[in-house]
């Protein structure tokens, strides 16, 4: 059993995964759950756990992105905790982009 109030709303997965459309890669200028850096959001009551990678090993705004990813999330009422991990297995690929994020890298030359 939970030990969080039970007042405080509860959490939604997909409120979560929303939120991080708003999350931008500062380079290519498209969000993160369309770029496909997103792997994994778990909700265990208040807290929040988040899966990302980044489009390549050792990228300089990796720092930015989980700061506005932990931000945004840590925001949503019901929200106490916001855990960010980060993996490149397997790595990022460009098969990992939703079709809107495949047609703005087409929009914008990057494919």
């Amino acid at each position: 059993m939970s030990t969080h109030d039970s007042a405080a709303p509860a959490v939604e997965e997909a409120r979560v995964w929303q939120e991080l459309e708003q999350v931008y890669d500062p380079e290519l200028e498209i969000d993160i759950v369309n770029l496909g850096l997103v792997y994994a959001v778990t909700v265990d009551g208040p807290r929040v756990e988040l899966l990302l990678t980044l489009t390549t090993l050792g990228c300089p705004a990796q720092e930015e992105i989980g700061a506005a990813a932990r931000a945004v999330v840590q925001a949503l009422p019901g929200v106490e905790a916001v855990e960010i991990r980060w993996t490149f297995d397997p790595p990022w690929t460009a098969e990992r982009l939703t079709e809107e994020g495949r047609d703005l890298l087409l929009t914008f030359g990057y494919l």
